[in-house]
């Protein structure tokens, strides 16, 4: 699933336990266990920085409160244009 990212996710690799549930939930699949190991002895989960779409399934997958943090950015919001009355107008 190609596309711009309209989210962000961090992973606390200290509280991740490595199970992957957030990986396989991910419909981008923009998650994926990474090779260092974390305190636990896990492989936790890291964001590959692409194609998020700040749905938060994996953070509601997720076993291990605090973890995962999913952020979304804002929409980019069509233009405004005045019109002579003064109100707003769309933009084309």
């Amino acid at each position: 699933m190609a596309g711009q990212a309209r989210g962000k996710v961090t992973v606390d690799a200290e509280e991740c336990k490595g199970c992957g549930l957030c990986v396989e939930s991910c419909p981008p699949k923009c998650l994926e266990l990474g090779p260092e190991l974390n305190s636990y002895g896990a492989h936790p989960a890291r964001y590959s920085g692409e194609e998020c779409t700040g749905c938060g399934i994996c953070f509601y997958c997720c076993p291990e409160p605090g973890a995962i943090k999913v952020y979304r950015m804002k929409a980019k919001g069509k233009a405004v244009a005045a019109t002579q009355e003064g109100e707003n107008a769309s933009a084309v």
